[in-house]
């Protein structure tokens, strides 16, 4: 079970977590796991320059090492990156040092002090550890292009229904999400284009999601 929308309340609970952006600009901030994949992650990038979006990917690091040049085209296109473990490991029921060591091993390959844990799993210990070098990123808006039972119609509802200025949202570049991604994904950037959006990118230095230009205080 997944929920679309993250629960204010989840998100005060684990208040150093980062969920959303600037919540006062019509900024959207989004995001793709798992990757990067040939054929899927190429088409993201596609899309993402049909309307000069920047996004961030993160990255599984055995995906990196097996395609490179894949990786290299999304830094290449000025998109950033983030760490996704190197074997999308889940933060529940594995061991602390084991978790983090695959983190490290990840970091190896995609440079970057952005981590979002696997299935958004992740124990407190494992998160203290890693909190020292990481920013760790979450979400408040989920596609669920991921769930191959899901309608594509309705991945495209559950980003257009819960969007909000700041809104942090996770689609997949995997084979398994191909299908309702390559559905949610041009219309969602269309729409929230009309709507008066645009697409940033979450730094991956690990600064603040602040709007210099008006300094406006960062919702975690």
């Amino acid at each position: 079970m997944y929920l679309s929308r993250t629960p204010r309340l989840v998100q005060r609970w684990f208040s150093n977590f980062t969920w959303t952006g600037d919540l006062a600009d019509k900024r959207v901030y989004l995001t793709f796991d798992d990757g990067p994949i040939p054929g899927v992650t190429p088409w993201v990038l596609e899309q993402l320059a049909n309307y000069n979006a920047k996004a961030t990917f993160f990255c599984v690091g055995e995906n990196a090492e097996r395609h490179p040049e894949v990786l290299q085209q999304v830094i290449d296109a000025g998109h950033s990156v983030g760490n996704h473990t190197h074997n999308h490991l889940s933060g529940w029921g594995s061991d602390n040092l084991n978790y983090v060591e695959n983190v490290e091993r990840c970091a190896k390959v995609v440079k970057s002090k952005l981590f979002r844990p696997p299935y958004g799993r992740l124990s407190p210990r494992k998160a203290q550890m890693l909190q020292r070098r990481y920013r760790i990123v979450m979400w408040d808006v989920l596609s669920g292009d991921f769930d191959q039972d899901l309608n594509p119609l309705i991945c495209l509802r559950n980003v257009l229904d819960n969007v909000r200025p700041g809104s942090i949202v996770v689609f997949h570049d995997s084979l398994k999400s191909e299908r309702n991604l390559k559905y949610a994904l041009p219309r969602a950037l269309k729409a929230l284009t009309k709507q008066g959006y645009t697409f940033e990118a979450i730094p991956q230095s690990g600064a603040p999601l602040v709007h210099t230009a008006r300094q406006h205080k960062v919702a975690v």
